[in-house]
């Protein structure tokens, strides 16, 4: 970990100060013109803290996912020693990921706190859940993906791609509320919505109407993560730690 935060931000300038600065700089921006261009409240919930919840737990998941892409090819060398393991690589970056999303919603959240924009939350282990099989979910999608792109060089240039296609369906800028009930099923089909729909539960409490089943998006996470290990194991031929 120590040396992912060396290699990627430096010793110079801010620094690791990047790996929660970057979230929030997103955010703020999101935040910003989410703020400029619509009303201040939608579907009686204000755009910030709104913002807030999405915004943050979609930057978690697309770094989990992007930044899984080069754990190998950018610490190839560093499986020379006998005893670092692949996985040791993705551990430390899912690690990175999750400690500076997870610094980065605190701070915003204080900041849209001490601006009256939000209240104190409603139910902190629901948050915790909600963030957790967030955060597990994601793990396995990167695992997949990545795995899936030492074999397929132009995985690599699909996933972005990929990334802005599941939006609709990700439950960052829309509830699961405002679906139509016919397609609702369809919809919640997607593990990620069911996350977010935790944390916006527990930040809002009873003032919304949330739905979600607590251990799917776990299930789906554990799923991903015991394929990505087969995938990863299978794709070792593929790699030349020399």
């Amino acid at each position: 970990m120590l040396r992912e935060i060396i290699t990627r931000y430096g010793r110079r300038g801010l620094g690791f100060f990047w790996l929660i600065g970057e979230p929030l700089l997103f955010t703020f921006g999101v935040m910003l013109i989410w703020s400029t261009i619509k009303a201040p409240y939608q579907h009686g919930l204000g755009v910030a803290p709104f913002v807030m919840t999405g915004y943050m737990s979609l930057i978690m998941f697309r770094h989990l996912v992007s930044y899984s892409m080069g754990a190998i090819s950018a610490n190839v060398g560093v499986l020379y020693h006998q005893k670092v393991k692949i996985l040791h690589l993705y551990l430390a970056r899912y690690a990175l990921e999750f400690a500076g999303a997870t610094l980065a919603l605190a701070v915003v959240y204080t900041v849209l706190y001490l601006g009256g924009l939000v209240d104190l939350p409603h139910d902190l282990g629901l948050i915790y859940w909600g963030w957790f099989c967030l955060f597990l979910f994601g793990c396995g999608a990167a695992m997949v993906l990545s795995a899936l792109a030492m074999e397929f060089d132009v995985l690599e240039r699909l996933v972005p791609v990929m990334m802005y296609g599941m939006l609709p369906f990700s439950g960052v800028f829309i509830m699961a509320a405002w679906v139509p009930e016919k397609y609702r099923d369809v919809y919640m089909a997607f593990p990620m919505p069911h996350a977010i729909e935790m944390v916006r539960a527990g930040v809002f409490g009873e003032f919304i109407e949330t739905h979600y089943d607590p251990f799917y998006p776990l299930f789906w996470g554990g799923v991903l993560i015991a394929f990505g290990l087969l995938l990863i194991a299978r794709a070792k031929e593929h790699i030349d730690a020399e």
